[in-house]
């Protein structure tokens, strides 16, 4: 038993629904276009889960929150599928891909072949027993990756009202779960080896301020230490948390966000790996030229650092998601995706936003005894990235165009002076003749459930200006979903 599709999308998260919205606006026709997803919902605004969905008042529950309202687009829902003639597989997993013969066996026994391929089959997350401690089955332990992980952890958040819940892992998942952990009521504690939260973006000193914040709501830090093993009672609940420092914490519930693996198994020795994910070029193609691959399980070369990189980020997601299409469609229009790396955060009354790259030297401005301060980070003498809490939109629109345009610094104690100042001015500086392409940088879905709204610019410095402006703007809208 079989099907044959022109297209097919493996994978059912936030790239499956934007590649779909960017074939029908190309003109895919009826019945050309199938979507295969373990989920047996229709793909959806990921980042939602850890934010509006776990919110105690009013949570963001689909079908509010399908792709593409993140972008302030259509709701994707089951039925505009069907209106458009794309097949929806849900609920269905992949046993099995052969690239040689274009086709995917599902563990329902059904081979579907297609012509040209879109892997999206995104990651999982990292499990504790990955790391020599067994527990994850137990009931009251929690990850999050997708609508069950958070209906899950809803409900254990539920029946811990008032109790102790520890959260292992100082990323993304860690500071936006204990956010949320803490608006329930619970007392959380983070609990995570390296020196400081967000390690992987964040400077001690950015750092410091956050953890600041999150201790004035409630939340404790031990860091410098990992999870050893758990206690359980009869009934095989955790019942206490064990470090390696030799503390004991009592737990009611315990969240996990130790980091991801991306979903490469089902081509691994047919197609070409790289950074853990399958290395594509700029048009997102593959070694297989009928494979695309996007989102995070994805290699690409980012241009503006010079190497090739795996994003984790739903804003990248989107926006690879829709220029592997524009390649698949129009090839002969679409040139290679050259993505400013973004990344953006809001929780309780905070919010920042990251752009370019976090190496080299760091200079840090503004006032961390406030709202306002940022960094910028230095290498090779250029401005490479810049990070910014509490701005203004231009302030965020000048960041972006500075991380753009790679400045040269010849003056560092004039940067160190101006501060925030000197991306105003560099972005009040006219365009280069050569226009600059900025690959994309949306927005995340908000803890506090704000809209998101993309405007599309055409092309140099005033897309930057103008993905910045939204960013804010985002930021001081409110929308419940």
């Amino acid at each position: 038993m079989g099907r044959a599709f022109v297209y097919v999308i493996v994978g059912g998260g936030v790239v499956a629904g934007y590649a779909a919205h960017e074939f029908v606006k190309r003109g895919v026709s009826h019945g050309e276009l199938c979507i295969i997803s373990e989920e047996s919902v229709a793909p959806y605004e990921r980042p939602a889960l850890s934010k509006g969905y776990l919110l105690p008042e009013d949570p963001a529950r689909l079908p509010s929150f399908h792709c593409c309202v993140g972008s302030n687009e259509e709701n994707l829902t089951p039925k505009w599928y069907k209106e458009h003639g794309i097949e929806l597989i849900l609920g269905t997993q992949v046993k099995s891909a052969d690239v040689r013969r274009n086709t995917l066996l599902t563990a329902t026994g059904e081979t579907i072949s297609y012509k040209i391929l879109i892997v999206a089959t995104g990651a999982r997350p990292l499990k504790l027993e990955e790391f020599g401690v067994s527990g994850s089955d137990a009931a009251n332990v929690c990850y999050l990756r997708d609508l069950a992980d958070a209906d899950r952890l809803v409900n254990v958040m539920q029946s811990c009202s008032g109790g102790n819940a520890v959260v292992i892992g100082g990323g993304y998942i860690g500071m936006e779960c204990a956010a949320s952990l803490v608006i329930n009521k619970l007392n959380a504690t983070m609990v995570f080896p390296e020196a400081h939260c967000m390690a992987r973006l964040f400077t001690p000193k950015i750092a410091s301020y956050y953890e600041e914040f999150y201790k004035s709501k409630g939340v404790k830090f031990i860091k410098g230490t990992v999870l050893t093993s758990f206690d359980f009672n009869t009934d095989g609940k955790v019942t206490a948390v064990n470090l390696r420092d030799g503390s004991k914490l009592p737990a009611d519930m315990v969240v996990v966000g130790i980091g991801i693996r991306p979903n490469t198994s089902l081509f691994e020795g047919q197609l070409t790996l790289e950074k853990g994910g399958i290395k594509v070029n700029g048009r997102m193609q593959s070694s297989n030229s009928s494979i695309y691959a996007v989102g995070d399980v994805a290699a690409f070369p980012v241009k503006i650092v010079g190497e090739t990189r795996r994003l984790e980020h739903v804003d990248c997601a989107r926006k690879s998601a829709r220029h592997a299409v524009a390649a698949i469609m129009e090839p002969e229009k679409t040139g290679e995706f050259d993505y400013l790396p973004f990344f953006y955060s809001r929780v309780f009354t905070l919010s920042w936003q990251f752009y370019g790259d976090n190496i080299g030297e760091v200079f840090h401005f503004g006032d961390f005894s406030g709202k306002t301060f940022g960094a910028y980070w230095i290498h090779n003498g250029h401005l490479v990235g810049s990070f910014l809490e509490g701005g203004t939109k231009e302030q965020y629109e000048a960041i972006a165009q500075a991380s753009r345009l790679k400045p040269a610094i010849e003056d560092l104690t004039e940067l160190k002076r101006q501060g925030l100042g000197f991306a105003l001015s560099v972005s009040q500086k006219p365009p280069q003749s050569q226009p600059i392409n900025v690959g994309g940088s949306g927005l995340d879905v908000d803890l506090d459930k704000k809209p998101i709204y993309v405007w599309h610019a055409t092309a140099g410095v005033i897309v930057a200006a103008s993905i910045a402006a939204f960013a804010y703007w985002y930021g001081r809208r409110r929308r419940r979903w």
